[in-house]
């Protein structure tokens, strides 16, 4: 039981899990503002638009209480669509910032470095200019 508890500690402290749960939390506080935006700033307009629609009361009753609500089934789908968007404005921004990374990368890797023989032979090629220099 004592080894199940090692492995468990060991698990949960290892960068995935807490980077998971990061995301997660990320991800949750992300979708509170892809609702709001949805819901209170983007879906008025366009029911203002469409003759002052609301979306939240669009629904098909089906007899009692049973009704099929699909406007709040629009306004999910109009969501999902900012969500889809503004992480692909998220993504494509990371793989610039990574593009970039790479190429000062490579860039660095193409500028050679002075071996230990090429400052001697430097040193000795300056010695010698100065002591011209002198006599001259």
């Amino acid at each position: 039981m004592k080894n199940f508890f090692a492995e468990f500690r060991a698990f949960a402290v290892r960068g995935n899990a807490i980077d998971l749960a990061v995301g997660v939390v990320i991800g949750a506080a992300f979708n509170q503002i892809t609702t709001s935006l949805a819901n209170n700033v983007l879906t008025p307009p366009i029911g203002l638009l469409l003759g002052g629609l609301d979306f939240s009361k669009l629904e098909v009753s089906l007899g009692g209480k049973s009704v099929i609500a699909f406007g709040l089934f629009l306004q999910a789908v109009l969501n999902f669509f900012i969500i889809a968007f503004a992480l692909f404005l998220l993504v494509k921004v990371i793989n610039r910032l990574q593009a970039n990374r790479k190429e000062e990368e490579k860039q660095e890797a193409q500028q050679p470095a002075e071996s230990p023989e090429l400052k001697v032979l430097l040193e000795i090629r300056d010695a010698l200019h100065s002591r011209n220099g002198e006599r001259a």
